[in-house]
């Protein structure tokens, strides 16, 4: 193995890829041998942990952003990334730099090795358990005061999960991953809401289903914590489009307050005014207006679907549209093809992606609009914005995979976004 110093972005990747061999297996024991070969990292700052369906990354990234303009040192762990792992540590609103990224890989890949040493084959560090001990490791070092952690997938036996939280975050709960989470709304949030910690404070978004609102309030009562639902509206204009992003803010503000304590007004003001979500509503092109949004499940294109007007204003809509096989793609078709004129659909570069063909047919069966296959995704989105027109709206949705194909430099070769 190459020497920690002396360890590149390159190297870093190549190793975090070499481990998705392994694929994902639940249990925390690794992740808790890993932080303790690392002698603690994830003991040494305050974390906020944001479980949830929908709206994780933008939540932890607006809370950030307002601890931030309170003055503390502040840290993020977001996943998945786009183009570059690096996006997934953040300080200061700043994504990790290359040779910091590697250094911090390269410290949890030899920690791996050494829990890996007295483990079986079968029950080795997982690549999400080595890029959350890099990203704690850092922090860390970084000796930020507080960071805002996402976790992965559901809470219970997510690596993230060894933070000890003060304040823990539920978003939302959506039917996804049931395969591993339960079959129920009330099953995923018994998963999610078990990081709440003994003494803690459980901040919920303001519409939670109610099977999850009640198992809130459970959790809460089971460990003595207090349960603080956010507001619906920010109270402060917020620059992230989409009316999703409002929500997101108020339990962004609410997670940070309980945190704090009480807010300074401004500060919330500029924290709003300044975070930006990349993938989210982001707009890379003119003439016509081209939007990219993540949005991959039923209830994030649902959200997604709501702010659509305004982005629209009566303008002929051409969706580029591409979705993951465990998706509910017809429930996510649904929601959106009545906002279309025109959908081009596509492939992205995950082997399980639905094919273009089996998602024409399925519009085709709930009544949806013409539609055009073309399975390169920058094919699909030329084809798209030559069917808007100069005057006309294209977004393309339904996986964050095909954002990121859209995202990264041609010719740049695809990278996990595990």
């Amino acid at each position: 193995m190459t020497p920690v110093n002396r360890w590149t972005l390159e190297d870093a990747e190549r190793y975090l890829l070499s481990l998705e061999l392994f694929g994902m297996r639940f249990g925390l024991d690794r992740m808790r041998r890993l932080m303790t070969t690392l002698d603690q990292p994830e003991r040494r700052f305050g974390t906020i942990h944001v479980v949830g369906t929908n709206g994780k990354s933008s939540t932890v990234r607006m809370t950030a952003a307002i601890l931030q303009r309170h003055g503390l040192r502040a840290g993020a762990y977001l996943s998945p990334h786009l183009v570059s792992f690096t996006e997934r540590i953040r300080v200061d609103d700043i994504d990790l730099e290359p040779d910091a990224f590697a250094r911090a890989v390269a410290r949890a890949a030899h920690a791996a090795e050494l829990v890996n040493r007295s483990a079986s084959e079968d029950d080795h560090v997982t690549q999400f358990e080595a890029l959350t001990a890099a990203a704690f490791v850092e922090l860390a070092a970084r000796e930020v005061d507080v960071a805002v952690i996402e976790a992965g997938l559901g809470g219970r036996y997510d690596a993230t999960s060894v933070i000890p939280s003060r304040v823990q975050v539920l978003t939302n709960v959506g039917l996804e991953h049931t395969r591993w989470l339960g079959p129920t709304i009330r099953d995923i949030a018994r998963e999610k809401l078990a990081v709440v910690r003994d003494g803690g404070i459980l901040v919920v978004g303001a519409d939670l289903h109610p099977d999850a609102a009640e198992e809130a309030e459970l959790a809460a009562e089971r460990h003595g914590a207090r349960l603080i639902v956010a507001p619906a509206d920010p109270g402060v204009e917020v620059a992230a489009p989409g009316t999703y992003q409002r929500r997101n803010f108020a339990l962004a503000r609410a997670a940070a307050e309980a945190y704090l304590g009480a807010l300074d007004a401004e500060a919330v003001r500029t924290a709003a005014a300044s975070v930006v979500v990349p993938g989210r509503m982001q707009v890379v092109g003119h003439e016509p207006l081209t939007v990219l949004d993540g949005a991959h499940n039923p209830a994030g294109i649902a959200a997604l679907a709501e702010s659509l007007p305004s982005v629209t204003a009566g303008r002929r809509l051409v969706a580029v549209v591409s979705v993951l096989d465990d998706k509910d793609a017809a429930e996510m078709l649904r929601a959106l093809l009545p906002h279309c004129e025109t959908v081009v659909f596509t492939r992205n570069h995950s082997p399980r992606a639905l094919p273009p063909a089996t998602l024409a047919s399925l519009a085709s069966q709930l009544d949806g609009p013409p539609s055009v296959v073309e399975a390169d995704p920058r094919r699909a989105l030329e084809r798209a914005r030559e069917l808007a027109g100069a005057g006309g709206v294209v977004l393309a949705t339904g996986s964050i995979y095909l954002v990121a194909d859209l995202l990264r430099p041609a010719g740049q070769r695809s990278a996990s976004i595990l």
